[in-house]
C-alpha cells in the first residue's frame, strides 16, 4: 500500500513553535524547520537572524492527503498566528518572522486564498488580516539542533511560547 505525499510551507514567527501543532495529527509524515523566501543559497541560522537574506523561519511539513487535508493543515497554521502582524509574531519581530503561506500549486492557492477570505469576513479580528500567501521558493532545513525543538528543550520550548499561548487563549479559544 502506497503512502500519498504532498508538502505544505507555513512561516508563523519562531520554527520552534511551530513544529508541535503539525507533528501531533494524523498523517503526519515529518516536520521540519528551515528557512524560506530568500536570496542566499544554504542560509545559517545566524545569517537568517542577521536580517539580511531574506529569509523567514518557516515549517515544511510532509502529510498524506488521504488522512490530514490541506485545508485542515491551513485552520491548524491560523490557529498559530497572528494573522494581523506583518513584522513579526509574537515576541519574535523582523521579516524572518512574517506570517507567510508558502503555496506550490494553484489547489494550495486557492484554498489558501479562501481561508484567508473567510478569515478577513469572519469578524474574529478588528484589524486586517495581512498574513501574505506566496509561491513556495527553495527551503532549506535549519540545523539539527532547531529540528523537533519543543521535544529536545521542553523548558526553553514553553518559555518561548508564552506570548502565543496568551493569545491563542484569547483569539483563537473564544
Amino acid at each position: 500500500m502506497s503512502q500519498q505525499v504532498e508538502t505544505a510551507i507555513f512561516a508563523g514567527g519562531c520554527f520552534w513553535c511551530m513544529v508541535q501543532p503539525f507533528d501531533e495529527q494524523p498523517g503526519i509524515i515529518s516536520v521540519r524547520s528551515g528557512y524560506t523566501g530568500g536570496h542566499v543559497p544554504n542560509p545559517t541560522y545566524e545569517q537568517v537572524c542577521s536580517h539580511t537574506t531574506g529569509h523567514t523561519e518557516a515549517v515544511k511539513i510532509t502529510f498524506d492527503p488521504t488522512i490530514i487535508s490541506y485545508a485542515d493543515l491551513v485552520e491548524i497554521y491560523w490557529h498559530q498566528t497572528d494573522p494581523t502582524d506583518a513584522m513579526g509574531q509574537f515576541q519574535d519581530r523582523g521579516d524572518n518572522y512574517r506570517p507567510v503561506i508558502f503555496v506550490n500549486s494553484d489547489e494550495q492557492r486557492k484554498i489558501a486564498t479562501a481561508s484567508r477570505q473567510r478569515l478577513a469576513e469572519s469578524g474574529k479580528f478588528s484589524d486586517p488580516i495581512v498574513t501574505q500567501i506566496e509561491d513556495a521558493k527553495p527551503f532549506y532545513e535549519a540545523e539539527e539542533y532547531h529540528q523537533d525543538f519543543y521535544k529536545k528543550n521542553p523548558a526553553r520550548f514553553e518559555a518561548e511560547e508564552g506570548l502565543r499561548n496568551q493569545f491563542k487563549k484569547e483569539h483563537w479559544e473564544k
